[in-house]
């Protein structure tokens, strides 16, 4: 490694370790504050019985924000701090305006515990928020019943949003999960056909070789020599494909399949004028020097344009992108690029399947906005040579 290496990875290392300390120093000093949190309210509303200090109550509210924020890092500490000190906080001054700021802000931590955390942990923690909270204000504020009953009835409502806001993002979860599965389900049974489409013509070669080769063996030898090349290319390609893939394929097949060649790479400048005809120009690119693929690489590389640049005709909104594809040694990359809105990752189930098939060829997938604008699809896919 020459010198500049060396010291250029010294000053990364250096510049990492500086950012994890400067984390470390933060995190320290933000719990440190809120430790001192119920102190500092105490003395804050200690004091307010006669005169408030200009200077305390600043800091009270900038530590109530403080550990407002950590209760999204660590909820049940942090709302055990809050608890404490507007319990503290009561204490040292009971009157309805401090007893109204107990139930809201101790009710919203709490309420954050309920949405984000099982059941087994928020049903203690909200149980005991309003005991607390109904046993403050009767012992600090001479509470009638009336009054207990309504700071119940809040911490039981707390408790029902927070609830209801866990159980939408739980279903809300749950059907992103099926939804994916199902993308994933239904594009595996698509390879599984277009699959069965290639064997089932390489088969229909093989078949009719191996009768030309039959007839031709006894008069033309030259011929059937040929034949038996071609069926021994043939099977050797339809077998490498079979034991890349069949493996992690569905083995049930409702659909009917037509029989017939697959497209493949070379089909690209008829997907280009369909797009074209759609009011988007593609912009064809070739990189290296074009080799015979695998049926089932050739393919697969196939549909991830297709499907790459029909995601540009629908979502992102210009009318131009382009298609690279690169030859490479013993691989292929494919790359599509647009200078759209960026597209859609959340919600593009076609990118869940483009990353299926790049999966099942063991090769790398990637999608996401470009840095300049715009929206890019890139796989590279192992592509052994092809028997000629």
């Amino acid at each position: 490694m020459c010198p500049e290496g060396v010291g250029g990875y010294d000053r990364r290392m250096s510049a990492l370790s500086a950012s994890r300390l400067s984390r470390g120093t933060g995190t320290v000093l933000a719990w440190s504050g809120a430790a001192a949190y119920p102190v500092v309210l105490f003395l804050t509303f200690s004091h307010g019985r006669t005169a408030f200090q200009q200077l305390e109550i600043p800091i009270a509210a900038g530590l109530t924000a403080l550990v407002l924020f950590l209760v999204r890092r660590r909820a049940l500490t942090a709302h055990a701090i809050l608890l404490l000190a507007w319990i503290l906080a009561l204490l040292a001054l009971p009157v309805g305006t401090v007893g109204g700021l107990l139930i809201l802000l101790t009710g919203v931590s709490s309420g954050y515990v309920t949405a984000t955390r099982p059941r087994k942990a928020s049903v203690p923690v909200a149980v005991a928020t309003g005991l607390l909270q109904a046993g403050a204000v009767a012992a600090f504020l001479r509470a009638d019943e009336l009054l207990l009953m309504t700071v119940l009835l809040a911490s039981a409502v707390t408790f029902m949003a927070g609830n209801s806001v866990r159980t939408r993002r739980a279903h809300a979860e749950a059907m992103r999960e099926q939804a994916t599965a199902q993308a994933v389900a239904a594009e595996r049974l698509r390879i599984a056909r277009e699959l069965h489409d290639m064997v089932a013509h390489s088969i229909g070669i093989i078949a009719i070789q191996a009768g030309v080769g039959g007839r031709v063996i006894d008069t033309q030898p030259a011929e059937a020599r040929n034949a038996l090349q071609a069926i021994e290319a043939t099977s050797r390609d339809t077998l490498s494909g079979l034991r890349r893939m069949l493996t992690a394929l569905r083995r049930d097949d409702p659909g009917a399949a037509p029989l017939g060649p697959a497209p493949g790479l070379a089909d690209l400048d008829r997907l280009a004028e369909a797009a074209r005809d759609a009011g988007l120009a593609v912009d064809l690119r070739t990189e290296g020097e074009p080799t015979p693929l695998p049926p089932d690489v050739d393919l697969s590389a196939y549909r991830i344009v297709q499907e790459a640049v029909t995601n540009v005709v629908r979502h992102a909104g210009t009318d131009r992108c382009r298609v690279t594809v690169g030859y490479g040694d013993g691989e292929l990359a494919v790359e599509i690029e647009d200078d759209g809105r960026g597209g859609v990752v959340g919600t593009g189930y076609g990118l869940v399947g483009m990353r299926e098939r790049v999966a099942l060829l063991r090769g790398e997938f990637s999608a996401g906005p470009r840095p300049g604008g715009g929206f890019r699809v890139a796989a590279r896919i192992p592509a052994p040579a092809a028997a000629p």
